[in-house]
């Protein structure tokens, strides 16, 4: 058959994938040169499950915001309408399931490896500068909506398609062809088209497996097209066979294509692994590989040594081998506590960052709550801190802002948790701690920094802070959140401003302001 017949086929399937009504609406919608980001928040709203993974998503370290998003109007606002967009075509596309006949497509695995592709996009072409990485995650997600789209309409004709790859009689696009007369690069493009997507999500779909083929001039599409690209090659070194090939062929394009620089490609296969088991968790899909670029190509540099040696040679072989992986693992676990210590740490203060609050905080909820034990806030402000930085320069801010971390820190229990909320404000959780004893350990750390001179050893500072406190007790309660738990702690933290500075302020249930 030829490509139109296909098409016809394809578009008249009865198995063809439906987009959900809401996703269906937004593409209409952002279509238009006159829809609001109000059109936007609205319609999303509609659908109460979808707005809520947006909302876990928006809240995650995928975007490390530095305040907590509450609503769906105000993730649009942050996010854009077209990060929204692909936000939920991404959770629409990831619900798509296999039928429960035998099959060789593994749906499984392709939306594993698409998730991966779509978080090695955007990992690439956060390394360009000047890139808008709205759209990237998506492009990254869909690249190989037309091989999902063909095994669903023509299962059995599917499955000797990856018989003959099995064999090596062809390539993907290649056995592709032979047996419907198109590729899935063509197939995703015009399913895609039918269902209303703009040409920047359609472009890389049409492109991903060569990016010479965009002959356009528009440079936003131009790099999300080698984006796309460049993420099979990298996807290809944790999943394929030969990852040593692709190691090899995705460090030259990416320099041919991107103009990426050997310290940027360090950095992309470095995190590549830890970027992908997060989202993961983010989007509610297991990721089977959990090992680095430098392992797997460590471990494939050993089997390839392996082939031409004798039983003896062999063994010798094996036990340096054995001794030489576990150094590596020793050292990547090194690296992993590093790396997983700068996405934790604030690099100026060296306490926590906003980021780990937002995780800790979610398990300290989930902790209370089963234990049902109270759990206790504190927001921090210091008093005037502009004027520090306005009168003494920014050095002397950060040193005050240093200084001040070290206070909180030395004067907490080893199981609170200390965080820079943003800025000159702070947070401290308190497990198991009630209100009245909440309320003495901010009034020990207001007094603590207000009695501490601040010296830089060229001048002498008086520092004084702003405290809210809220707790819950217990955090099973119907209208709990953990939005709303910080929001009255900053509340108080309002009122503790208000009324003077340099004191403490309690917020109950009652909404009566307490001083302390």
């Amino acid at each position: 058959m030829n490509k139109e017949q296909l098409l016809d086929k394809v578009l008249s399937s009865d198995e063809l994938p439906t987009l959900p009504t809401v996703a269906s609406e937004l593409i209409t919608l952002t279509s238009r040169e006159d829809a609001t980001l109000s059109d936007i928040a609205k319609l999303v709203s509609q659908d109460i499950s979808l707005s809520a993974k947006i909302l876990k998503v928006s809240n995650s370290a995928f975007y490390s915001f530095p305040q907590q998003i509450g609503s769906i109007k105000q993730a649009v606002s942050l996010l854009g309408m077209n990060a929204v967009r692909s936000l939920v075509l991404s959770f629409s596309f990831l619900s798509i399931k296999g039928s429960k006949a035998p099959s060789r497509f593994q749906f499984a695995h392709f939306w594993q490896k698409s998730l991966a592709q779509a978080v090695a996009s955007k990992l690439i072409l956060e390394r360009v500068e000047g890139a808008d990485t709205e759209e990237i995650f998506i492009s990254g997600l869909l690249q190989n909506l037309g091989e999902l789209i063909l095994a669903k309409t023509f299962p059995e004709k599917y499955d000797n398609v990856l018989q003959s790859i099995e064999d090596d009689q062809f390539d993907t696009m290649g056995a592709e062809d032979a047996a419907f007369g198109a590729d899935h690069t063509f197939v995703g493009t015009e399913v895609a088209k039918n269902w209303g997507f703009p040409e920047v999500l359609l472009l890389p779909i049409l492109h991903h497996h060569d990016p010479t083929s965009y002959k356009g001039n528009d440079k936003k599409i131009h790099s999300i097209v080698c984006a796309v690209y460049l993420s099979d090659l990298l996807i290809n070194i944790l999943f394929s066979k030969k990852p040593e090939d692709y190691h090899k062929q995705f460090r030259k394009e990416a320099r041919q294509l991107l103009g990426l620089t050997n310290e940027e490609i360090e950095v992309i296969l470095e995190q590549v692994h830890i970027r992908i088991k997060e989202a993961g968790k983010y989007f509610n899909l297991k990721i089977k590989s959990d090992k680095s670029v430098q392992e797997i190509l460590q471990e494939a540099n050993i089997r390839l040594s392996l082939l031409n040696l004798d039983y003896d040679q062999m063994n010798k072989q094996l036990i340096q081998a054995k001794i030489h992986l576990e150094n590596i693992t020793r050292e990547l676990e090194e690296k992993n506590t590093i790396l997983d210590n700068l996405a934790n740490i604030d690099g100026l203060t060296e306490i926590y960052n906003h980021r780990y609050f937002q995780n800790v905080l979610d398990q300290e909820i989930s902790r209370a709550n089963r234990h049902e034990t109270t759990l206790s806030l504190l927001l921090i402000d210091i008093d005037h801190f502009k004027n520090f930085n306005d009168a003494y320069g920014h050095q002397t801010g950060d040193f005050i802002l240093k200084e001040f971390s070290a206070i909180i820190k030395d004067n907490i229990r080893e199981y609170d948790t200390v965080a820079r909320y943003g800025g000159e404000e702070f947070v401290v959780i308190l497990p198991e701690t009630t209100e009245g004893e909440a309320l003495t350990v901010a009034e020990k750390l207001r007094a603590a920094i207000d009695d501490t001179t601040f010296s830089d050893g060229r001048k002498k500072y008086h520092v004084t802070a702003s405290f809210g406190e809220i707790s819950a007790q217990p955090v099973t309660e119907d209208n709990f959140s953990k939005s709303s738990f910080i929001a009255r702690a900053d509340k108080a933290l309002y009122a503790a401003k208000e009324s003077g500075r340099n004191k403490v302020v309690a917020y109950t249930e009652k909404k009566k302001w307490f001083s302390f």
